[in-house]
């Protein structure tokens, strides 16, 4: 089975793997480590920027260092001789409050292979100063990924932006996305319509992005599955909160292992940033979490958001002991979490997923006995 485009993406990111698997740079969590062990296994690990990039240069240190260890060195990760080598890792940035000011010297200076753009205050033209800066002061090819969640976000992302990732993300995925949204199996093969359809003008063309997708992606069969529908490969974040690589709280990682039947244990609400204090985010956006206390007691009005807040922080005191459905700690996860029943080495995870996607996939197009 050949996965279509992947001798193209090979060149882009020579240590990857078929099918492509990426770990989403989850803010707080997925920092140089997890992301260095998803490329350690041919997979493409993220670093979460975020929205404040205070912590961003030390995370991109580690990751060098970790690089070395890891020993990718037979990679050909420069791009010329008497370059400084490509780091095998991402950054992701919320652009909603990301720094571009204070963003683009870190790219120039460590040099990451890709760029995860997502969530822009007020919608895709304020990406362009990003994508204009990155090609034109970046002194290599990095590559720019762009999240979106709806298929408007996708056409005007793809001409405007000219990405070299699409990554479209599904509503049954954990954390933040589009309040109203498709889940994955119809929004994929939507916007792959529309990008084999579209005919590049005559004053300019542009290069069909190649397509990642998210949302409610745990095991080899969900990668399987969107292979199916026609995507370049998946990214994840749900299923390597259960990685010990993971910067996670246990009490968090323990509730991962223990929820099940995700489309009824979670629920998309902004319940879950109210608590934290954090009101950035653009609103038509939520985040998907398990549900809990700091959710039931808003929508039964048990509590005022003033008194919601006041429990959570007095709950952070609590330990792993905050966490749970009679906690209140907030708990984002997808509704693939049903599917995780074991903690594994990030590397594992990657590598297990391929391996059973393509157990699948060669199955599905072994032509049947007649």
């Amino acid at each position: 089975m050949m996965i279509a485009h992947f001798s193209r993406l090979e060149k882009d990111y020579p240590w990857i793997a078929c099918p492509l698997v990426a770990s989403a740079p989850m803010l707080n969590i997925a920092t140089a480590k997890l992301a260095v062990a998803v490329s350690s296994a041919g997979g493409i690990g993220f670093i979460a920027g975020g929205y404040d990039l205070s912590g961003l240069e030390q995370q991109l240190i580690e990751a060098q260092d970790l690089v070395n260890e890891a020993n990718f060195h037979d990679y050909h990760l420069q791009q010329s001789q008497g370059d400084a080598p490509i780091l095998p890792v991402g950054v992701g940035f919320l652009n909603w409050g990301a720094s571009l000011e204070i963003a683009l010297p870190l790219i120039q200076k460590y040099r990451p292979c890709a760029i995860w753009l997502f969530a822009p205050k007020t919608g895709v033209d304020d990406l362009l100063p990003w994508t204009r800066a990155i090609r034109s002061e970046v002194p290599y090819n990095v590559k720019i990924w762009v999240q979106l969640c709806c298929l408007e976000d996708a056409i005007e992302s793809t001409e405007k932006l000219q990405p070299d990732v699409l990554v479209v993300q599904g509503c049954d995925a954990g954390g933040h996305g589009l309040a109203r949204s498709a889940s994955i199996v119809t929004l994929l093969p939507e916007v792959l319509d529309h990008l084999k359809s579209r005919e590049p003008s005559s004053t300019q063309t542009i290069g069909k992005p190649f397509v990642v997708a998210a949302g409610g992606i745990s095991d080899g069969r969900g990668l399987a599955a969107t292979i199916i529908l026609g995507a370049d490969g998946c990214a994840m974040g749900t299923r390597f909160l259960a990685s010990p690589e993971a910067q996670i709280a246990k009490g968090y990682q323990n509730e991962i292992l223990r929820a099940s039947d995700g489309g009824v244990s979670t629920v998309r609400s902004t319940v879950y940033d109210k608590v934290r204090g954090i009101y950035g985010w653009p609103t038509k956006y939520d985040g998907r979490g398990l549900i809990n206390r700091s959710y039931e007691d808003i929508v039964n009005q048990e509590v005022t958001e003033e008194e919601n807040r006041r429990l959570y922080e007095e709950e952070k005191l609590k330990g792993d002991n905050g966490w749970g459905p009679q906690g209140r700690m907030t708990t984002y996860a997808g509704t693939g979490v049903g599917l995780i029943r074991a903690v594994m080495p990030a590397a594992h995870i990657v590598t297990k997923i391929r391996q059973d996607a393509m157990g699948i996939l060669q199955k599905s197009f072994v032509p049947a006995k007649l």
